[in-house]
């Protein structure tokens, strides 16, 4: 419930913290798979690219291979691929936006972007994880939305 209801949000439940940590782990899975591919094949490649468009470039590669992997998800567990699909749109494209930001807005800051090294990956997929983990508690936890 919400303050206009006369009952505060509860914030300390341990097991809703547990579920929207597993949602948030599946969803960076999806995430890390499109952005750091991206990343490391321009990397690779040495093919003269701007930073700023491969960094947009990887956002988009990682929303994309999130959404296909909740998808998958969903139809392991009986959905429809139409179904699965549009809960994989609906509930969590906040997170993966926010999460694929605050990764590439990281790699940025701590090595001028698009750049992948043995020490940022860790950072990145820590900052991934923590930046939507709170959004997803709020929505499984206020709507019972959970996505997997």
């Amino acid at each position: 419930m919400d303050k206009a209801g006369g009952t505060s949000f509860n914030w300390l439940c341990r097991n809703t913290w547990k579920i929207s940590a597993k949602n948030t782990a599946w969803c960076l899975l999806g995430c890390a798979i499109g952005d750091f591919g991206t990343i490391l094949f321009f990397q690779l490649t040495e093919i003269p690219f701007p930073v700023l468009a491969i960094m947009i470039l990887a956002i988009i590669n990682g929303l994309l291979t999130s959404v296909i992997l909740e998808t998958l998800i969903l139809i392991k567990q009986n959905l429809s691929f139409n179904k699965a699909f549009k809960t994989a749109i609906g509930m969590s494209f906040i997170s993966m936006i926010s999460m694929e930001i605050t990764m590439n807005f990281t790699d940025y800051l701590l090595t001028g972007g698009a750049i992948l090294t043995w020490w940022i990956i860790p950072i990145m997929l820590l900052v991934g994880f923590l930046t939507p983990w709170p959004y997803n508690y709020w929505r499984l936890k206020k709507f019972g939305i959970n996505c997997h």
